[in-house]
């Protein structure tokens, strides 16, 4: 999963805290997994039924994605190099 891959300690909308949410990558102030995001973005959901159902704001949202895609574009070119 990519989600897995990524170094999401840099990314600052989100945190893990050992023993919140068995330490999985969660958004700042929630319990909700970033893992969330990605699982139903695939599953077609659209990103404003991600913010009423799990109540994260359209910022959380964005921050997470643009983290992950800057991610891997910089992984994309260091294996090119």
């Amino acid at each position: 999963m990519a989600t897995a891959m990524l170094d999401w300690s840099q990314c600052p909308a989100v945190e893990s805290i050992p023993g919140k949410v068995s330490g999985a990558w969660v958004f700042k102030g929630t319990r909700t997994p970033v893992s969330i995001v990605f699982e139903n973005l695939q599953d077609s959901l659209s990103i404003d039924e991600l913010i009423e159902q799990y109540q994260l704001t359209r910022e959380q949202i964005a921050a997470t994605l643009e983290f992950a895609a800057e991610s891997l574009t910089e992984s994309l070119a260091m294996a090119r190099s």
